[in-house]
């Protein structure tokens, strides 16, 4: 159970770190002048990264249910082979 703690909370930490929703967090903090709004902002944000977690979670818990493990690699791969595509011809 750490191994699976640890590494899902230093993917997600090292995923955040510098990303469109922590400069909207930094944005928000900066705009109230309430003694306690930092920890209001904190909480917030907790809250909307848990609840989008819990749903993934829920979806991935759903997705592994219903389809197959093989059709699922397959999937992801193409859609992260389609992504790189997208992005190479985007430039």
């Amino acid at each position: 159970m750490l191994p699976l703690f640890l590494t899902t909370f230093g993917l997600i930490f090292i995923a955040e770190l510098g990303d469109k929703t922590q400069l909207a967090i930094l944005a928000i903090a900066t705009r109230s002048t309430l003694p306690a709004a930092p920890w209001v902002v904190f909480a917030g944000s907790a809250l909307a990264l848990a609840t989008t977690s819990a749903l993934a979670v829920a979806a991935g818990t759903f997705v592994e249910r219903t389809v197959p493990p093989h059709l699922i690699r397959w999937i992801s791969g193409l859609l992260f082979f389609a992504a790189g595509i997208w992005t190479l011809l985007k430039r």
